[in-house]
């Protein structure tokens, strides 16, 4: 049995299509939307509505002085009649392309910089969106839960013309504990182990799951499988039996992370 994993879409929708070649199924585990393209400021949703100038000092707040950052974007979107219909628009644009891209046998979970309530208006009959579920795949039992994590005592997502997908720790713990049994754990998130949530780059620590390494200690899964962090610490670390595995920023590397059993 042959399965590619992939993370990060980001709306790369031409590795997409490509990347379910020669597996047997494709699971993708989420942040499809390529929102605030910090690679090419003049990409995603922000850089189309407003220019790579914008998007630049977007990203140098969100480096250097994060606090100021939302004051910002509230005054970029205020320059905008409808924004919210105006991304929603484009995110909709963005998924009905991603969603054809999967042709191979598909199993998918959102991420943080998603609309999983848009998903099945997109997913065709080959996509199975699974989020708190378990699927066999070639007789192992895949666990996915989708989703982010809210910063530590935020119980609600800020209001915003776009709302990603962001969960308390209770809630994204409540998908977790549906999860039984597991052969395959796939999140969107890592679990919460320093060297798994650093990144590199911005220098800084994404939220982990504190649930998930639970779930990992207890059951002892063969693969713990996710995203999110773009330029990982460490892109793989063996906790007990378990394989740990950041399967990639595939927007970038257009690399699916390959298993085989």
């Amino acid at each position: 049995m042959r399965v590619h994993v992939v993370s990060d879409v980001h709306g790369n929708v031409e590795a997409l299509a490509r990347a379910g070649d020669g597996a047997d199924a494709l699971v993708v585990l989420g942040d499809l939307i390529d929102f605030v393209d910090y690679h090419d400021h003049g990409g995603g949703i922000l850089g189309t509505v407003f220019g790579a100038d914008k998007v630049s000092e977007f990203a140098r707040l969100r480096r250097e002085r994060p606090a100021e950052l939302p004051a910002f974007a509230r005054a970029l979107w205020g320059t905008v009649g409808d924004a919210a219909a105006v991304v929603e628009e484009a995110v909709r644009g963005q998924y009905a392309r991603l969603f054809a891209a999967l042709t191979a046998p598909t199993y998918a979970t959102p991420g943080n910089v998603d609309t999983p309530d848009l998903w099945p208006e997109y997913a065709g009959e080959n996509v199975r969106i699974l989020d708190g579920e378990v699927a066999e795949i070639g007789g192992l039992r895949f666990g996915f839960v989708g989703g982010g994590l809210l910063p530590p005592g935020v119980a609600t997502r800020r209001p915003g013309v776009f709302r990603p997908y962001l969960r308390t720790e209770d809630d994204f713990a409540a998908g977790i504990a549906r999860l039984a049994d597991v052969d395959v754990i796939c999140t969107h998130i890592p679990p919460d182990v320093p060297e798994l949530t650093y990144d590199v780059v911005a220098r800084r620590f994404e939220h982990g799951s504190p649930s998930l390494l639970d779930l990992i200690m207890k059951q002892q899964p063969r693969w713990s499988l996710f995203g999110h962090v773009h330029q990982p610490l460490a892109p793989r670390l063996r906790v007990t039996y378990t394989e740990c595995a950041n399967v990639g920023h595939f927007q970038r590397t257009e690399r699916p992370y390959v298993l085989r059993w």
